[in-house]
């Protein structure tokens, strides 16, 4: 795939900023959500990934009523043991628009261990 289409997703905070990008664009499109649908969930394993590999988070799958509150079949368990879905924080910032960046999201998350510069290991979470 040449370079100009490649998006610089490196799994890092700051490229939630990018994510925030993408999605306005969506948005400005005027596209249904179930028309960007697998798209929107893609970039949400991508939130989620950033949160276990920067901020300490372990996929879970969601028991029954977290599903039903969440609406999704998975999320993240962070540090302290609160509970997110990557999901639906990207299905929010597609439909309320820039109140829910998601890289805000991240950096006012509670609960998470501070970020990793890239290369370095982060020290796994104690039990």
């Amino acid at each position: 795939m040449p370079e100009r289409n490649r998006l610089p997703l490196d799994f890092s905070v700051r490229s939630l900023r990018v994510v925030d990008f993408v999605l306005d664009g969506l948005r400005k499109s005027g596209r249904e959500r179930a028309e960007v649908a697998e798209t929107l969930s893609g970039f949400g394993a991508y939130v989620g990934e950033v949160l276990v590999r920067r901020a300490g988070a372990t996929w879970i799958d969601f028991d029954a009523s977290q599903r039903e509150f969440f609406g999704q079949a998975v999320g993240v368990r962070m540090p302290d043991g609160r509970v997110w879905s990557p999901l639906g924080k990207v299905v929010n910032r597609y439909e309320v628009g820039a109140a829910e960046s998601l890289q805000t999201f991240y950096l006012t998350l509670p609960g998470r261990h501070p970020a990793t510069a890239p290369g370095e290991e982060r020290e796994p979470a104690r039990r």
